[in-house]
């Protein structure tokens, strides 16, 4: 099965949440920058006309989509290279993902969101994944 991973991150951490992540070979992701707040409802910015609040940060959203094997250490490593220990480290939302087809080459499912050296490959060098997620030696 795909999962499909949705992590709110800090603007500050995307390089080292994308290297970590280039490390254990995730190569496919999105990235979009949004603006929203959380427990902490934004910061108070102190300037020379008084201080005011910003309760709409600027934050990164990662999407990636991934084999179900893949999560627990794609999640792993999200935490580890995104936290900080402050208030407004992020959030990571797990969705199951019906179905996924390349266009150009009409695959679907794992095979749509497989590319080479990706983590599948680099982890079953001389395997296969057949549909279901079943493994087969070659």
């Amino acid at each position: 099965m795909l999962k499909k991973i949705e992590a709110i991150i800090r603007e500050d951490k995307l390089n080292d949440v994308k290297e970590a992540l280039r490390e254990i070979g995730i190569v496919g992701l999105n990235v979009f920058e949004i603006r929203g707040h959380g427990r902490q409802g934004g910061i108070t910015l102190v300037g020379r006309s008084g201080s005011y609040q910003v309760d709409m940060l600027t934050k990164i959203q990662l999407n990636i989509i991934l084999s179900e094997h893949n999560l627990e250490e794609t999640i792993e490593t999200i935490l580890n290279s995104a936290a900080t220990g402050e208030t407004g480290d992020g959030l990571i939302f797990v969705y199951a993902v019906e179905e996924a087809i390349r266009i150009r080459t009409r695959q679907r499912g794992q095979e749509a969101v497989m590319y080479p050296g990706d983590i599948d490959e680099r982890k079953h060098r001389g395997k296969t994944y057949a549909p279901g997620g079943d493994v087969d030696s070659r």
